[in-house]
């Protein structure tokens, strides 16, 4: 089974940066697409961005212009680049990798981190 954990979530204030990071562990052989995900407070969890394995993007409306998502394959990291940050951006930040094959067997199966804390100010 993959593990999923992600890092640098933060407290910044509005106009600024940060970046996630993400990092798969397991038996793995390759991962289909990574995504980041968001959740705010009394807000259902919502997409902002995804990777594919040959590095096609896809950014929630929300975020274009000023998201970066990236990825490592022989490392089996991602990353979400967060620049121009606006206080609507607050939530909890998840982790996402979908159609996860492992070394030795057909089967693939999907899994999500345990999520990051990004908090904006106004």
């Amino acid at each position: 089974q993959v593990q999923l954990v992600e890092s640098g979530g933060g407290l910044v204030q509005a106009g600024g940066s940060l970046r996630l990071s993400c990092a798969a562990s397991g038996n793995i052989f390759r991962i289909n697409v990574l995504s980041w995900y968001r959740q705010a407070p009394g807000k259902q969890r919502e997409p902002v961005a995804a990777i594919t394995s040959d590095g096609s993007t896809n950014y929630a409306d929300s975020v274009k212009g000023r998201f970066t998502i990236s990825r490592d394959n022989a490392k089996n990291t991602v990353a979400l680049q967060m620049n121009s940050l606006k206080p609507e951006d607050t939530g909890v930040y998840y982790c996402n990798a979908a159609g996860v094959y492992y070394s030795g067997s057909p089967y693939a199966n999907s899994a999500w981190g345990q999520g990051t804390q990004v908090t904006v100010s106004s």
